[in-house]
């Protein structure tokens, strides 16, 4: 993509903008956003996609390190170039050691590597004439008659003004919204070679609870394939705080010895992240014309951390509200009646209501593995829905349920480190 560190200068709020749409960070939902809009026009203007200018963070120490999305769809994705492996079985283990193993057809569940992704839309953007990247530390959006103004430093302390129609922020918050209940998604993962065979290839090990469980939440084993011997293995912990990293390392070690004895192993390479699961409402607008998007804008499925597959969804929504002359403000990633039941499944482990692990075990084993995964992209209809919660321990339940509405929203605790998707997986970015 070409880069370009011009500092522009204005003095009067009148002039013109530098591009149609300016959108902060470079990430999935940065680059998801930019990719979609490069393909679509305004009316009256058939053919001709906006002007988008991409700021990329210049402190490296903003920029995520290399992590892991997964997601599930049917068909090709339009990053199939990109996608790294993908399964059409999926496996849950109870701490019985009693496991479940389901194909999802017509999904499959598939990953990517941030790098490949990256790598792969900004290719496609590379050659558009609208399309430009600027590298720069954003200090301050505000909105300008008729668009929004993006103040920030960029190389050698030259200071950066953007004007434009439109701003997208992508950029983690700092601190989260008021809520009712808020857990942590928080894991590390080893990306493994073992000596001999060890892995079925043809099996996600999406939820193993053969680990110890911790006081409150719950936690598990998360084993994406690759090969016979090779494989990512992730601890995951649904809990309040985070793990030192030698916790993480201890847990990994039992859960590669102990529980799976896969034998002598090589650990290639590691990945680590914290995604919040909470209730709070992620205000999608800042401005008129400044909108939040990806985990700032309520992207992260509250109840599992996936993040990815909806990032898509809101990114085809504000090019298609664009392109038809609406506002193109990003849409509730999810419905109301999705963000109720998480608001309940959050509360039910948060207050050790349920156990978790009977909790997704349950709901593994008796739901049909389609219409499980269209309810956690929250796409099943009310009958469904109610289904899946008659699978679900009642009586706390409808205590939760009942309770909900009478609770206050109150400060969550700063957060330790910058949210991560990893969509990553979830378990999101990005898995449950």
């Amino acid at each position: 993509m070409v880069e370009s560190h011009r500092v522009e200068s204005h003095g009067d709020e009148s002039q013109g903008f530098d591009s149609d749409v300016v959108i902060i960070g470079a990430g999935a939902a940065g680059l998801s956003l930019a990719h979609h809009l490069a393909r679509t026009g305004p009316p009256g203007r058939r053919g001709e996609a906006p002007t988008v200018t991409l700021v990329e963070a210049l402190d490296e120490s903003l920029r995520p390190p290399e992590r892991t999305w997964c997601f599930w769809e049917k068909g090709e994705s339009e990053y199939e170039e990109a996608v790294v492996a993908s399964w059409d079985r999926l496996r849950v283990v109870g701490r019985d050691g009693d496991a479940v193993v389901k194909g999802i057809s017509p999904f499959r569940y598939k990953m990517l590597r941030s790098s490949a992704f990256e790598e792969l839309v900004e290719r496609g953007l590379s050659g558009l004439p609208g399309v430009r990247t600027v590298r720069a530390d954003v200090h301050a959006v505000r909105d300008l008659p008729g668009g929004a103004e993006v103040d920030g430093t960029a190389a050698g302390g030259r200071r950066l003004r953007l004007r434009a129609r439109w701003v997208y922020d992508s950029r983690p918050p700092r601190e989260l919204p008021r809520a009712r209940s808020t857990l942590l998604q928080h894991f590390r993962g080893w990306f493994v070679r073992t000596a001999f065979p060890a892995f079925d290839p043809e099996v996600v090990s999406l939820m193993d609870f053969r680990t110890p469980q911790p006081p409150r939440g719950l936690s598990f084993g998360y084993v994406l394939p690759f090969g016979p011997r090779d494989a990512l293995i992730e601890y995951t912990e649904f809990s309040p705080k985070p793990l030192s990293q030698g916790a993480y390392e201890e847990a990994l070690l039992h859960y590669t010895r102990k529980v799976l004895g896969i034998g002598p192993l090589e650990v290639r390479g590691h990945e680590q992240g914290v995604i919040p699961m909470t209730d709070a409402v992620f205000p999608r607008r800042a401005g008129r014309s400044v909108f939040r998007i990806g985990t700032a804008g309520g992207a992260t499925r509250p109840s599992t951390g996936y993040t990815f597959a909806a990032v898509q969804r809101q990114s085809r929504a504000i090019a298609a509200a664009y392109e038809r002359g609406d506002v193109p403000a990003p849409p509730p990633p999810y419905s109301p009646r999705a963000r109720a039941m998480d608001a309940v499944m959050l509360r039910l482990l948060d207050r050790g209501r349920a156990d978790g692990t009977e909790f997704f075990t349950g709901l593994f084993r008796t739901t049909p593995a389609e219409r499980l995964l269209r309810f956690l992209d929250g796409d099943t209809r009310l009958g469904e829905d109610i289904a899946i919660g008659l699978r679900t321990p009642i009586v706390p339940m409808l205590r939760t349920v009942a309770e909900l509405p009478l609770l206050p929203r109150r400060n969550v605790p700063a957060a330790p480190g910058r949210p991560a998707a990893s969509e990553s997986t979830s378990p999101s970015e990005e898995r449950p």
